[in-house]
């Protein structure tokens, strides 16, 4: 069963890149792969724990909470429905709120036309000009808000800015591009920084004075191959003149404020109480649903069935919110199995170089979702501490162990590669699945017009990060 997980999750992956020309939404085989994993994982359950497999059971026994019938089928069952299931759902769970309040607040702000306010600044229609503005916005955005909430405000944004499907994709994805790598520098720009900070392997100023740079790199080089062939004026979507406004300009001004003023105040929240992100989300919305109800409540129906938040949830992209849930559900089942704990024990031994390494783990979280690789290489790798390493004697191991202590070169070039190595797949990243919600962008379409030059910013930037190391440590 081990090995059939795996074949199983290969033919769901390659269904939802094939969703264009197999006609059938990128949901459906997200929440078949989803649930078939976990259905897999407890018939196969006695052969995999006893094989010794899983990280996850084996650490349960170690505690000592399987009772009597250490290997029994019912001990077994127990640990997967009542202890993994519960433990992975949580995870998820928190995504996929978060997800859900931001993408609420954002339709909000859109029905409410305060996007309108950027848009009408933004007067260029030069494709090159507009890229890069917008790429730059995007990149710093995402450090303060993080990629995912990024990249659903400026998929919004540019469907006011772009009516051409084909070129808002091509604009959508290099926002992706830009999201990620504007979120692997800042210490609440990506889930995964997030999660190195709160573990303590990165410190907020080391980890935005030393990434910053090579994140810059693995944006302006795409940007820069694209300002030679990129040619030629966006359209703008026509604005009917006798459509009817139901918002006057301080309902805009006030929704988008509050808005953006709201998903800027959940990385304060979560450093103020240290709840998840989810909770500081959810309260902001709370804010901006009860505000809406206080604007229009003496409005007629027409207006209340545009603008309050009740009716603007019909809008919201249900599908992506499904798509999540199956694909991370599947990578849980995959994490607490042992595939992904074989995979990186693999990489330790066959590449045992730190940089190649975090390299690698770059490029799977192309495939794979990121989180559960940080959270595998932080299990896999302890945090040294300054006594230790002075108690060593060789010293090859003492410079080995250097790279793991805090704010290590491991830590930083992980952040680094596992935040912009996603970008090099549509689905690799929580902003690429977002924006590909969204926009319903084609995986294989993705493949053909921005992997390559996502690839080349990530290598470029690996190499700007390589050289700076040489430099701070020589």
């Amino acid at each position: 069963m081990f090995i059939v997980m795996v074949v199983v999750f290969v033919l769901g992956y390659l269904a939802i890149a094939l969703e264009h020309p197999l006609r059938v939404d990128k949901a459906v085989p997200a929440l078949a792969i989803g649930s078939l994993m976990w259905v897999l994982y407890i018939f196969g359950a006695y052969d995999i724990f006893t094989a010794g497999l899983s990280e996850a059971w084996n650490s349960y026994i170690h505690d000592g909470h399987s009772g009597h019938e250490e290997h029994g089928i019912a001990a077994m069952r127990h640990f997967i429905v009542d202890k993994e299931i519960i433990h992975h759902l949580g995870e998820i769970s928190e995504i996929l709120f978060f997800l859900l309040g931001a993408m609420t607040i954002v339709e909000v702000i859109d029905k409410h036309d305060g996007f309108k306010i950027i848009t009408d600044r933004i007067k260029t229609t030069k494709k090159v000009k507009l890229l890069w503005i917008l790429s730059f916005l995007t990149f710093f955005m995402s450090a303060t808000l993080d990629n995912l909430t990024t990249t659903i405000v400026m998929v919004a944004l540019l469907r006011k800015l772009i009516f051409d499907k084909e070129t808002r994709w091509f604009f959508a994805s290099m926002v992706v591009l830009a999201a990620n790598a504007g979120g692997a520098w800042s210490p609440i720009g990506d889930v995964t920084t997030i999660m190195l900070w709160i573990g303590n392997q990165v410190t907020t100023g080391a980890i935005i004075t030393r990434v910053i740079i090579p994140s810059l790199f693995t944006m302006i080089v795409p940007l820069t191959l694209l300002s030679f062939t990129l040619k030629g004026n966006v359209t703008r979507p026509q604005t009917d003149e006798n459509e009817k406004v139901y918002t006057t300009p301080f309902e805009r001004k006030l929704l988008m404020i509050m808005g953006v003023g709201g998903l800027l105040f959940v990385p304060v929240f979560k450093t103020v109480t240290h709840l998840p992100p989810y909770m500081g989300m959810l309260f902001s919305l709370a804010v901006i649903w009860l505000t809406s109800e206080l604007l229009h409540k003496n409005k007629p129906d027409e207006v209340k069935k545009k603008l309050k938040v009740i009716y603007i949830l019909k809008h919201v992209d249900t599908p992506t919110i499904f798509f999540f849930l199956g694909i991370l559900s599947a990578v849980a089942a995959l994490q607490s199995a042992g595939q992904l704990t074989v995979m990186a024990s693999w990489l330790d031994e066959n590449l045992g170089n730190i940089f190649l390494i975090d390299l690698a783990i770059g490029v799977l979280s192309a495939v794979v979702d990121n989180v559960p690789l940080v959270a595998g290489a932080m299990g896999m790798y302890p945090i040294e501490d300054a006594a230790s390493i002075a108690a060593m004697t060789d010293p090859a191991a003492i410079a080995y162990a250097q790279n793991f202590v805090q704010d290590g070169l491991f830590w930083e070039f992980l952040a680094y590669c596992a935040g912009t190595g996603g970008s090099i797949l549509i689905i690799g990243s929580a902003a690429g699945v977002a924006a590909m919600g969204m926009e319903r962008i084609d995986f294989i379409w993705y493949m053909k017009r921005i992997s390559l030059l996502a690839l080349l910013g990530y290598v470029a930037g690996a190499g700007v990060y390589y050289l700076q190391s040489l430099l701070i440590h020589h």
